[in-house]
């Protein structure tokens, strides 16, 4: 896949077929809209592409950040290439693209710059100068210009609708384990390992802290059942998002405890997934009872890394039976 950055860079590119969207989040919904992209892409002998905003308009146009992340842009990337995208279109949205009409959207960005031939994009996809462009302005103009459109229907599972929104939702109230469902994977934030108050290993659980991301939308204060990637390998472990009241450190960080693990992490870059939250984060009255219900909730969480480690040798065994 290549990626441009600028509008500068786009040179020399064949005809796309372009799905547009955010794509912040690159949930189930964003992934079927960029399947139904490559398919059609690879049918005509087109280049598939997809075309999003490396800032979120919302943030521009607020002038301060109210749309948190819910990816990096380097796993944002990594998802739409794993899909089988040919070329990503990842542009600041500034003042001018703010200011193009619909139709300078269209004629300009999509037509001109990214030699578009088709387009997909979802049914609430909106574009253009104060977002006056929507599904029916592409499909007036494919009519008169020549191009296909391709509309997504709302794209739901168990009778919600997919979204960005709605994941933000689930991690803001610490709900990590429905993410998956949404999102296909579980929900994740990473960071580079600082040194904490120490607490924890003096009572006989060290922790690796990363401080809270403010671009990326973080779980409800709590302790939560996790994985821990760290250079290349996954390994099991709990994990206390807040403010630690007990030891009276009031700034938010993700600290965690990574079973049967005895190496030093300081400096080093860790990625947390989320799995279960198993309780809200609560005050205790002394050090001692914090280290009691540590103990209870490693033992929690541990059962719940054994359950899942037997589901998952069950469905291998039903996939090698078929």
């Amino acid at each position: 896949m290549k990626q441009f950055n600028s509008l500068d860079e786009i040179k020399n590119i064949k005809e796309t077929v372009v799905a547009l969207g955010n794509f912040d989040g690159v949930h189930k919904g964003h992934q079927e809209l960029i399947r139904r992209t490559v398919k059609s892409a690879r049918m005509a002998g087109l280049k598939s592409a997809v075309f999003t905003f490396a800032n979120h308009p919302k943030n521009v146009l607020a002038g301060k950040p109210v749309i948190k992340n819910i990816l990096y842009p380097e796993d944002k990337a990594a998802m739409i290439q794993s899909l089988g995208v040919d070329y990503l279109f990842s542009l600041e949205f500034n003042e001018i693209i703010q200011h193009l009409s619909a139709e300078e959207f269209m004629q300009k960005l999509l037509i001109g710059a990214f030699r578009m031939r088709e387009v997909y994009c979802g049914f609430n996809y909106r574009f253009g100068y104060k977002a006056e462009g929507s599904p029916e302005t592409l499909i007036k103009a494919g009519m008169k210009d020549g191009f296909g459109i391709h509309v997504l229907e709302p794209f739901k599972i168990d009778g919600n609708l997919v979204s960005s929104s709605l994941i933000r939702e689930l991690i803001a109230a610490g709900r990590v384990g429905e993410c998956k469902k949404y999102m296909g994977r579980n929900y994740t934030v990473g960071g580079e390992v600082v040194v904490g108050n120490k607490i924890g290993r003096t009572i006989g659980f060290p922790t690796s802290n990363i401080l809270i991301d403010e671009t990326m939308v973080t779980p409800a204060h709590g302790v939560y059942v996790t994985y821990c990637n760290y250079n290349g390998t996954c390994y099991q472990g709990i994990t206390n998002v807040g403010i630690k009241p007990t030891i009276g450190d009031n700034l938010k960080n993700i600290e965690t405890h990574i079973f049967n693990f005895s190496k030093e992490l300081y400096g080093k870059e860790i990625r947390v997934e989320f799995l279960e939250r198993i309780r809200p984060e609560i005050k205790f009255e002394n050090v001692q009872e914090l280290a009691q219900q540590i103990d209870r909730d490693c033992a929690e969480a541990e059962r719940f890394h054994k359950r899942l480690n037997e589901a998952r040798l069950r469905d291998n065994f039903c996939e090698t039976k078929k």
